[in-house]
């Protein structure tokens, strides 16, 4: 296999396994996996967050030796996904009053966006900011730049967690010696790769069942309205079954075999039936349904109760979405619907895009959320670009003190200018590769809505592609347009009335 120079590479600290991935974003709007390497992590890591950094920065450091050695390059920096107990969203609101009628401009929107971001909270760091709506007068709005008012109430929703868990995060990657490109707060992305436009707009709960804590995010009209990490997931289910004197391997085994979530739907047997694991233990069918319903439904009244908290509960007109490893129990949607009266549940098993390459990705939501994060990457993370810039700025011969250039201009100087114009030329080259990844996600939306027949936003979407500006993709940008643009055509009601007409003509004429 050749080298691979062009790739991004992402980091999942779960509290059963540290996984890292390399790949890349494809044209048509997929993703190809190029390595894929896990380290388990339960003596590092609990509820998702780092409590052992030297076991931590080992274990990075094997995951990435791993990788480099799949992909016959180096790895010069990496995504991070940050998620964990502590991660929550809170609401704040910030004011500004005027002392005449003044039109909104951005430049305020960004003033109350700063002050709500200067508010202090205790011993916890605010990772993002997912704005509400402002008051505008007595108007809740989305946009309000161009309004005139006297005053403004903007609500935001701050996300999170303790100081310490991106301290702890930094400090073990410096250990390991790997260069972190941004952090990635891990519920936003597995949202982004798991709904549909229609699931985020409409209103639904998105619930991620991980090994040791249950993720809740509730999105209403695209915006997201409340998340928050429970510390409860599937490897309390499987402890409850090691009560019985099982190893907690076959403890595993059991739950992910036999589990069932709503065992009122089983079939009551005549003669009792046990399940074994390769005959090393046995437990009554009875007796695991049971512990599984039991410790599913506390897991699940909790779930509802943070649904409750958001105040969205008669507003998910999508209903709910599952995934993550516990989402595989059998009768887990029945059970979910039992306790909180959602009817609507769907099981995100993969993600919306399509994903290539080998290793091959298991399809069964445990990956969703890795591959969410290399989704969400956007720079080069191969060693050999990211040196490309320190290597220019060396090419440059460093000045002499004390000497001139011909011109008579300081030598020094000369150089500063030289590695200003690199610079300017570094950053033209992200900010372009930027924006073809923003194409990329965009067109891949237009086609996720072209499927759907949401053709009013998939043009939308395109006219969000054309206004990136990007001269070698105006010609594709057209072709598709004038694609949805037919089939709006062809499935609209007129037309496929005229079809029912025409047809209904052709019959009479058989007759």
């Amino acid at each position: 296999m050749a080298a691979t120079t062009d790739f991004i590479a992402a980091i999942e600290l779960g509290s059963n396994k540290i996984t890292g991935i390399a790949g890349k974003k494809l044209l048509d709007g997929s993703i190809q996996v190029l390595a894929m390497a896990s380290e388990n992590s339960e003596e590092c890591i609990r509820k998702g967050v780092i409590y052992n950094l030297d076991k931590t920065a080992q274990s990075l450091t094997s995951i990435i030796h791993k990788m480099e050695s799949t992909l016959k390059a180096s790895i010069g920096k990496v995504y991070v996904g940050i998620s964990g107990q502590s991660l929550r969203t809170l609401l704040s609101t910030q004011t500004l009053h005027f002392d005449e009628e003044t039109k909104i401009t951005q430049e305020l929107v960004d003033i109350l966006l700063e002050k709500n971001r200067q508010v202090p909270i205790v011993d916890q760091e605010i990772l993002e900011v997912s704005p509400q709506e402002y008051k505008v007068g007595n108007n809740l709005l989305i946009d309000p730049v161009g309004v005139p008012t006297d005053s403004i109430e903007g609500r935001f929703l701050n996300i999170i967690a303790r100081s310490s868990v991106r301290q702890n995060i930094e400090k073990c990657f410096n250990q390991a010696g790997i260069e972190i490109v941004d952090y990635i707060i891990s519920p936003l992305a597995l949202a982004d790769a798991v709904l549909t436009s229609t699931e985020r707009r409409s209103g639904c709960v998105l619930i991620d069942f991980g090994a040791d804590t249950t993720t809740v995010s509730v999105y209403k009209n695209n915006i997201l309205r409340h998340m928050v990490v429970i510390p409860l997931g599937g490897n309390n289910i499987t402890k409850d079954i090691c009560s019985k004197q099982i190893e907690e391997e076959d403890a595993e085994a059991l739950k992910v075999r036999y589990g069932n979530a709503w065992a009122e739907l089983v079939t009551e047997e005549k003669d009792p039936v046990t399940y074994t694991i390769g005959g090393r233990c046995n437990i009554n069918a009875d007796e695991l349904n049971d512990i599984v319903e039991a410790r599913v439904s506390e897991i699940l009244q909790n779930v509802w109760n943070q649904v409750m908290i958001s105040d969205y509960q008669d507003n998910l007109l999508a209903g709910a979405v599952l995934t993550g490893g516990s989402s595989n129990l059998t009768n887990i949607d029945i059970a979910f619907s039992k306790i909180t009266h959602i009817n609507k549940v769907r099981i995100a098993k993969e993600t919306q895009f399509s994903v290539k390459g080998t290793p091959e990705v298991h399809k069964d939501g445990t990956q969703n959320t890795i591959i969410a994060l290399l989704a969400e990457g956007k720079e080069n993370c191969c060693e050999a670009s990211v040196k490309s810039q320190k290597k220019e700025e060396q090419a440059i011969s460093p000045a002499v003190e004390g000497l001139f250039n011909e011109k008579g201009e300081s030598a020094e100087k000369e150089r500063q200018q030289k590695i200003d114009e690199l610079n300017e030329k570094i950053k033209k080259e992200n900010e372009l590769k930027q924006l073809q990844a923003e194409y990329l996600s965009i067109m891949n939306e237009v086609h996720l809505l072209k499927e759907q027949q949401n053709y009013k936003e998939a043009l939308n979407e395109l006219n969000n592609a054309k206004n990136l500006g990007l001269p070698d993709k105006e010609e594709e940008i057209k072709d598709k347009e004038n694609e949805i643009k037919e089939l709006k055509r062809k499935n609209s009601r007129w037309n496929k009335w005229l079809n029912v007409i025409l047809e209904d003509d052709k019959n009479d004429e058989r007759k």
